[in-house]
């Protein structure tokens, strides 16, 4: 009588089990990344020339300043083309504090917040009314007066020639020189706007400013309270402008009304579109791009910039419409994509 072998076999793991142990994966890595970058983040002052420490200190401006911006285009798609003026006010507010008053740098922070929230509160009750190409336009209005605006009142914000300040001296007890010092307090307050505007958007705020942006009658219908949401997301979106302006005024020591021309705002706002609407990590890759593309396109020609930034945003139209962003997203579940594949493959 022959005998009889058998065998067990082996378990096959559910799909749905498979894709949560990809997904878990996935996440992991991206926290390992996450972790990287802020460990290359604050070992870059110490590894840096300080004109480059001060390049990636104003980047970090930008990336404040984006926070807000995708916060109310990419969240509640409100378009606005006014942002650069919320930043101007922040920075004069810090500056007029600092020179005219004698204010320590760090309380400028918070009236600078409080500021541009209030104004940005005020500006987006009557916005309420209007949508899309007129909204864009009083936006882009405010962009338009504030500088000549600025420099009528000379014996507050220095008329023309603005008003020249000291950068703010490190604590004696940190070894720190002045350029590595003013980019850790970047650093910490654009880390700072990444938790805030993360926990926003995770929340019931973040869900219902995306039903607005995607539908408003259907979010309307289901109990959002549209107005309410619209005029908070432009509050927020001004106050994380003026902390970001603020912040520039450390940095820079110097503001002037040229510095906020209209220019400024269509280039926050390219800069998010270039970056990514309404991801995360879309303000983080556009104020980079805000601070470097420039620089490098004027070291070619003159003229370059201009160019280089119609360029950019035909070609993320054309070839990513989610901007770096969505690109890198897509990339990443190509990647996930293929790793589930191999894993039902074998």
């Amino acid at each position: 009588m022959s005998e009889m072998v058998t065998t067990t076999p082996t378990p096959e793991v559910p799909a749905v089990e498979r894709n949560s142990l990809l997904s878990g994966l996935l996440a992991r890595k991206q926290l390992l990344l996450i972790g990287l970058l802020l460990a290359a983040a604050c070992v870059a002052p110490f590894q840096l020339t300080p004109f480059h420490t001060f390049q990636l200190a104003m980047a970090l401006v930008y990336v404040t300043a984006l926070l807000g911006l995708n916060l109310l285009v990419g969240q509640a798609g409100q378009i606005s083309l006014g942002h650069g003026a919320f930043l101007a006010i922040g920075a004069y507010t810090a500056a007029v504090m600092m020179d005219r008053w004698d204010t320590h740098y760090a309380l400028t922070i918070p009236v600078a917040a409080v500021v541009t929230f209030v104004l940005g509160f005020a500006l987006g009750v009557p916005a309420l009314r209007l949508r899309g190409l007129y909204l864009a336009l009083v936006t882009l209005s405010i962009a338009i007066f504030l500088v000549p605006l600025l420099k009528r009142f000379e014996s507050v914000t220095g008329g023309s020639m603005g008003l020249t300040l000291d950068k703010p001296s490190p604590p004696a007890w940190t070894g720190l020189a002045e350029d590595q010092w003013l980019y850790l307090l970047a650093l910490v307050v654009a880390l700072a706007g990444v938790v805030v505007v993360a926990g926003v958007r995770r929340s019931r705020v973040g869900r219902a400013l995306n039903a607005i942006r995607d539908n408003e009658t259907a979010a309307e219908v289901m109990g959002v309270r549209a107005a309410h949401y619209k005029t908070l997301a432009f509050a927020w979106s001004a106050m994380l402008a003026g902390v970001a302006g603020c912040v520039y005024t450390w940095v820079i020591a110097y503001v002037s009304p040229d510095s906020f021309a209209v220019t400024l705002s269509i280039t926050l706002l390219a800069g998010l579109v270039v970056g990514g609407l309404g991801s995360l990590w879309g303000p983080v890759l556009g104020g980079f791009f805000v601070m470097y593309v420039p620089g490098f396109a004027q070291d070619v020609n003159q003229a370059a910039p201009g160019v280089v930034f119609g360029l950019s945003i035909i070609a993320v139209m054309y070839l990513a419409p989610g901007g770096l962003a969505g690109l890198a997203e897509r990339l990443t579940r190509r990647v996930g994509f293929l790793l589930r594949k191999g894993k039902d493959n074998a």
